[in-house]
């Protein structure tokens, strides 16, 4: 106690030393919780896109049991864009029609345009023989 209590007296002698300076502002970055919980958050959303770009070129691959992993990652983990959920549960609605699961796939086209109202298929991708009717049938509701 007697030490803390000498520390506080010197310690405006010392606010000019960088030393002191640097220490203080890690110390009050380290108490900043508000901070803290910001940067968990911008980590958290890299990470949702990261996964959503990889869950893609997963797909892409025609490797669709581990993009459907990796892109439920990304929605989980919380993808902040509207756009970008929506592309994601298209991926998802494209993985399900190719599998011949059409009642999933009918899901995430819904849980796409829930995400994002105006989200569309491209033209290539609306004349697609299995998922095409499907989407247009989920979009006519």
């Amino acid at each position: 106690m007697r030490k803390l209590a000498i520390m506080l007296m010197l310690l405006p002698l010392l606010t000019g030393c960088e030393t002191v300076q640097k220490g203080m502002k890690n110390v009050t970055d380290a108490l900043d919780f508000d901070k803290q919980r910001d940067k968990a958050q911008e980590n958290q959303l890299a990470i949702a896109e990261a996964r959503l770009k990889a869950g893609i070129a997963q797909y892409e691959q025609g490797n669709y049991a581990q993009a459907q992993r990796t892109l439920q990652s990304a929605l989980v983990n919380g993808l902040s864009q509207r756009s970008d959920q929506a592309r994601a549960y298209k991926y998802l609605a494209f993985i399900y029609c190719a599998t011949d699961r059409i009642p999933q796939c009918r899901q995430e086209f819904g849980n796409a345009l829930t995400a994002d109202p105006g989200f569309n298929l491209t033209p290539a991708e609306a004349g697609h023989p299995t998922w095409g009717p499907v989407f247009r049938s989920v979009r006519g509701r």
